[in-house]
């Protein structure tokens, strides 16, 4: 691991060890300053963020090989040239983006002008998690860091390279004044939730999502929790199964299956269910070999307590492809299960891991009555050839986002917004949305006080003053 600074960066900070309370009262004081909120500055944590992601690329890549097995090309697709991609769209929009927007005023406050600004909120906490612990961490950053505020940085501490490297280099290359990194576990999460934030931003599980929002409240700090959840993916007759079967595949078996928007389990629609299981078995092979184990290309169980959870998941159907296992190295092979039972342990929560359930089903009707009769997913997928099927998707469920044709790649797509609804989150991110989250709209009126026409809405009220405002008013 690259052990020398980046050429330009800060010179070597330690990691913070402070308590929380200070941390927090440290970048409170930077930011009541001003010193975050000029447009230059936020610029140039941006782009030193970005020199950071692109000449010390490697360092990134090593540590998401030891905490997770990433390739490199896989870290480079879905986290450093991500986050890249984020930031270069960032500082094109930016200066658009924080242009005051005018909004138009009632007659009855002729001569005025409206329009609202985008002011930072202050101090914002990002608490990241495991399984794409750099994109799923600086994502959030660069959004806070646009709009102006003051961040700390909880990384994963399931994922401890990429949470050493981190707090390694963040101090070194962003303003330490403004931007602090807390590693460790529960203990130190709890000591930061006990802090006031203007933002807290959780990406995470339900369970500990509803403890963030439990400790938010005691400060009226407003959150965004991205949580999960059971992504579908519905698959009909007619589509084109060889390519939704790679496509399926691919999405789901990415990172090992540790993917928030990985399709969770596959409605097969009819007679689609049982050429899909040929299908899903050849795309498999095509990617991973025979051999899955000796792929470079495939991850790795993060730890192994999420292992034996999901091997105990294993038996909930018979196995079409995979099955396989390695405890010692924390190997689960890509595995498709046919003839699940609706009610099996599989289908009870999120899966978080490389098994694919298929669960068929009659119709179309069955497979919006699956859908709405569960917690509202993050995703949901669909393979249809049918404009009708389509439009009632859209329209009779509910989802985080929606996709047809693929799977994971509405993340791609930097103009809309990514969040969840329900049980799988609340509040939104990425391009302008992240700019949404992290700003107060501030509404903005200005009214001459020549010539004075308010003179109508003041007491006393004559029969004629009634009559005029029942027009304008």
């Amino acid at each position: 691991m690259d052990t020398n600074a980046p050429t330009g960066g800060q010179p070597d900070i330690a990691v913070t060890t402070a308590p929380a309370a200070e941390t927090v009262a440290r970048l409170r004081a930077t930011f009541n300053t001003g010193r975050t909120k000029p447009v230059a500055w936020r610029k140039q944590q941006l782009k030193a963020l970005r020199n950071l992601l692109t000449e010390h690329e490697d360092v990134f890549v090593q540590a998401l090989q030891a905490d997770l097995g990433k390739s490199a090309t896989e870290s480079r697709m879905t986290e450093t040239g991500f986050l890249v991609r984020e930031i270069d769209h960032t500082l094109r929009h930016l200066d658009r983006w924080l242009r005051p927007k005018r909004a138009s005023v009632p007659l009855s406050l002729v001569p005025a002008h409206a329009w609202t600004v985008r002011e930072p909120l202050g101090v914002v906490l990002v608490i990241a998690p495991w399984n794409y612990p750099l994109n799923l961490a600086l994502a959030p950053v660069i959004g806070a860091l646009a709009a102006g505020n003051a961040v700390v940085l909880k990384p994963s501490e399931v994922a401890p390279a990429t949470s050493a490297v981190l707090a390694r280099w963040l101090p070194r290359v962003l303003d330490p004044q403004a931007v602090a990194v807390v590693e460790g576990g529960v203990p130190e999460t709890t000591a930061l939730l006990e802090q006031r934030f203007d933002h807290i931003f959780y990406t995470g599980n339900g369970a500990v999502g509803r403890i963030v929002m439990t400790a938010a409240a005691r400060h009226l700090t407003p959150v965004t929790l991205e949580l999960g959840g059971k992504s579908p993916a519905v698959v009909e007759p007619g589509a084109d199964l060889a390519t939704a079967a790679r496509r399926i595949a691919l999405g789901k078996f990415m990172n090992a299956g540790q993917t928030c928007v990985a399709p969770d389990y596959v409605l097969a629609i009819g007679e689609a269910g049982a050429e899909l299981e040929a299908h899903l078995t050849q795309a498999v092979r095509e990617m991973y070999g025979t051999d899955p184990a000796r792929s470079n290309d495939y991850g790795r169980i993060v730890n192994e307590r999420h292992f034996d959870r999901l091997a105990g998941l294993l038996n909930d159907g018979r196995t079409v492809v995979g099955g396989d296992t390695d405890r010692d190295t924390r190997y689960i092979a890509p595995t498709v299960l046919a003839d699940v039972d609706p009610d099996s342990p599989v289908m009870r929560d999120e899966i978080f891991g490389p098994i694919l359930p298929i669960v068929r089903v009659p119709d179309l009707d069955a497979a919006i009555a699956f859908i709405t009769g569960r917690d509202k997913p993050l995703a949901l997928y669909a393979f249809t050839a049918s404009r009708r099927s389509k439009r009632r998707l859209t329209a009779e469920t509910s989802s985080g986002g929606l996709a047809f044709g693929v799977s994971l790649l509405q993340l791609s797509v930097l103009d809309l917004p990514f969040g969840g609804v329900g049980e799988s989150g609340m509040g939104h991110y990425h391009g302008s949305y992240s700019l949404d989250t992290f700003s107060h709209l501030k509404a903005v009126l200005e009214k001459p006080l020549k010539p004075d026409t308010l003179g109508v809405a003041t007491p006393p009220y004559t029969p004629l003053k009634d009559r005029i405002l029942r027009r304008i008013a």
